[in-house]
């Protein structure tokens, strides 16, 4: 196990190494906000583009795989959302943003690298296949969600909300990314080696910069708000969504690289987004914050378990 712990320790060194130097004046603040800016708006969604633009769709795309992942995301989502509303008493807008940390875990900034150092790099073709329609599935529920709570509340129509959830969504640059390379994909354009070159070494700086500026944007926040609610969406992302993952995965056969891949993006920590989210509507923000820190702390441990239960 302890060779485990070591192959994915750099992942979380690097979040660390981002951290440490922002909290100590080392790297400026707004440095940070320009970094995450390259990183999610210009190397990351060309990363997606060239990982989409080579796959092998018919091989890949492996309905057990988005079955599994995507029952685990789902059942983590309703727990969390559940759990606010139940147990805890938030509103229902709260409750829909606690929800979305249950439902959006750090796939491609974590889950990625993860799975690239536990298992090498040809493992990640199947993390690719299910970033490929994360954005999709989650933001669409979670903004679906958030727009019915918000017209139940206001007494608003909610005739606009389809297109309010199709426009947040194609404004968001790591979907044009994934978009466009499974459209050169399908139409098997043969791209200039030019073009590719540049977009590879730009895609190449995007997990190295992202996770250092992922762990400045950690620095940020602070641990705040209801400890019961932070513990149980720790819980529902580090536990329940990988747990149902691998008993779905187990269930329809899935085939062994795209079990590992699946089980190891549900076992990521909630994702930065889920703060943007709740960001953008204005709730639940401290809890939120403090699930994306100690969540991204607490699953250097338990990735360390599931891995190990992979292996």
């Amino acid at each position: 196990m302890l060779g485990i712990l070591i192959s994915i320790l750099p992942v979380f060194l690097l979040v660390g190494f981002g951290y440490i130097a922002v909290r100590n004046k080392l790297f400026p603040d707004q440095g940070v906000d320009g970094l995450m800016m390259f990183a999610q708006n210009f190397a990351i969604p060309a990363l997606l583009f060239r990982a989409m633009s080579t796959l092998e769709l018919g091989e890949a795309f492996h309905p057990a795989l988005f079955l599994s992942y995507y029952g685990g995301a789902t059942v983590s989502f309703l727990l969390c959302l559940l759990g606010a509303r139940l147990l805890f008493e938030r509103p229902w807008e709260d409750s829909i943003a606690i929800g979305f940390c249950g439902l959006l875990a750090n796939g491609l900034l974590l889950g990625v690298p993860v799975t690239e150092q536990a298992f090498g790099p040809e493992a990640t073709e199947s993390n690719f296949v299910i970033i490929s329609v994360n954005s999709l599935y989650c933001y669409g529920i979670g903004i679906t969600a958030m727009e019915i709570a918000r017209a139940r509340s206001s007494g608003g129509s909610l005739a606009q909300m389809p297109m309010r959830v199709l426009r947040a969504m194609f404004r968001n640059s790591l979907i044009i990314g994934i978009g466009a390379g499974l459209l050169v994909n399908i139409s098997g354009v043969a791209l200039p080696a030019f073009f590719t070159e540049a977009l590879d070494m730009m895609a190449r700086a995007a997990l190295p910069a992202a996770l250092f500026g992922l762990g400045g944007v950690l620095c940020f926040y602070r641990p705040e708000g209801d400890l019961r609610t932070i513990a149980w969406i720790v819980l529902a992302s580090l536990v329940v969504h990988p747990t149902v993952t691998w008993l779905i995965g187990s269930a329809t056969s899935l085939p062994e690289p795209g079990f590992r891949s699946a089980v190891t993006m549900a076992a990521m920590a909630p994702g930065v987004n889920t703060y943007l989210f709740a960001n953008m509507y204005g709730v639940a923000r401290r809890v939120v914050a403090s699930a994306v820190l100690i969540g991204t702390a607490v699953s250097l441990f338990t990735t360390w378990v599931w891995l190990a239960f992979l292996h």
